[in-house]
């Protein structure tokens, strides 16, 4: 493992115990601007992995979820960071155990690093360009893993389960024998260890929900494709979108090339 990525790996599981404890202790829930909720663990999160970026890479700057959401956002060149201290607050607030957290590297605008950790069932999920992608569950050794190549008998499909219906209807087209609604960046960890086939995103996502599960699942052998208008594939989801302040466009991660 290269240092960088033990750094990372570091600052995720740091940050997703701070998260841990107070997901035990409780905390109150605040609603941002754009109306998604925001809690003391998101801040306390991303405190965590600044200090901890800050620190080992002083001069490759941070584009983490609140400090963006306040305004606060670096000048991005060729190489930087994207953070998600708490991706999936609604499941943190909901009690669900569906929330992780992101940290991904970008570099001339591909992720090719990125670390995942789910808080409440102990699990991290890791990758980087020409290493490999890996989980390690609690008190296990890491593993490797990669995406699957599509089943004779058709493709597990995943989205969020808030747009579970409406994506089951765009779907219509592909040959889809099951379908496995999911929260937060946990989607792309499906498809990366082999579990899901397909996940296509129709609605608003920003860069730091996905660089993270886009450097892993490439990493395992999948792909994530920018779709345009008419939903066709149009070339590799890219980073550094400062022209859209960060938010992605509707995009298709696939497992092995299908």
């Amino acid at each position: 493992m290269s240092p960088l990525l033990q750094i990372l790996i570091d600052a995720a599981l740091e940050a997703g115990h701070e998260i841990e404890r107070i997901y035990g202790e409780g905390c109150a829930t605040e609603t941002k601007s754009d109306g998604s909720p925001v809690t003391a663990a998101d801040h306390a999160a991303e405190a965590i992995i600044l200090a901890r970026l800050g620190a080992a890479f002083p001069d490759i700057p941070v584009i983490a979820e609140e400090e963006a959401c306040a305004g606060r956002i670096p000048e991005v060149g060729e190489r930087f960071f994207l953070v998600d201290p708490l991706d999936g607050t609604r499941g943190f607030v909901e009690r669900n155990g569906e929330f992780t957290v992101n940290i991904a590297l970008v570099e001339h605008g591909s992720a090719v690093a990125g670390v995942i950790y789910a808080p409440d069932s102990h699990t991290l999920y890791y990758g980087a360009a020409g290493e490999g992608a890996f989980r390690r569950r609690e008190g296990g050794e890491a593993e490797a893993i990669s995406a699957r190549f599509a089943p004779p008998a058709g493709l597990t499909a995943i989205a969020s389960r808030t747009t579970a219906a409406k994506t089951a209807e765009k779907l219509k087209h592909l040959p889809i024998a099951d379908f496995a609604p999911s929260s937060s960046s946990f989607k792309f960890c499906m498809l990366a260890e082999g579990s899901a086939d397909v996940y296509p995103r129709f609605g608003t996502t920003m860069e730091w929900d996905t660089a993270a599960g886009q450097a892993i699942l490439e990493a395992a052998g999948g792909r994530v494709m920018e779709l345009d208008e008419e939903a066709r594939e149009v070339g590799p989801l890219r980073y550094g979108k400062v022209d859209r302040t960060f938010e992605n466009p509707h995009f298709i991660a696939w497992g092995a090339s299908q």
